[in-house]
């Protein structure tokens, strides 16, 4: 909480102790309370809002799969210049177990030319001039 352990947190409750005497703590102690509830009901309303918002999908949402912490630069670079492609998953959201290779060049990719016959490229000569 906060960034604080436990002995700091017990550090800092020994301070407020003193510095606002024994007259004074419980009605302090009574406010935080009240702030923390009001803050605990805000948060909760806020959370019905969006779930009413948003629809019965947002509970469909698996939101650890979409958590950015779980991703390898490493993996993901490894995986976008390899040959295989999960035409089931093409975003990667899935786990990948099986993976299809892309015989077929895909959708969006052209087929690979052949070395035997004509190109239809443009090709550059220098001593066209």
């Amino acid at each position: 909480m906060f960034g604080i352990n436990a002995y700091e947190f017990i550090v800092l409750l020994a301070v407020a102790a003193v510095v606002l005497g024994p007259e004074r703590l419980p009605q302090y102690t009574q406010q935080l309370t009240r702030l923390v509830r009001e803050l605990r009901r805000m948060a909760q309303g806020a959370q019905d809002k969006v779930r009413e918002e948003l629809g019965p999908e947002f509970d469909d949402v698996d939101w650890r799969a979409l958590d950015p912490r779980q991703y390898d630069p490493r993996r993901i670079v490894r995986e976008a210049l390899s040959d295989a492609v999960d035409l089931d998953d093409p975003l990667g959201l899935k786990e990948r177990r099986t993976v299809k290779p892309a015989s077929d060049g895909g959708p969006g990719r052209s087929a690979p030319e052949s070395s035997a016959g004509p190109s239809n490229a443009p090709t550059f000569d220098p001593d066209a001039t």
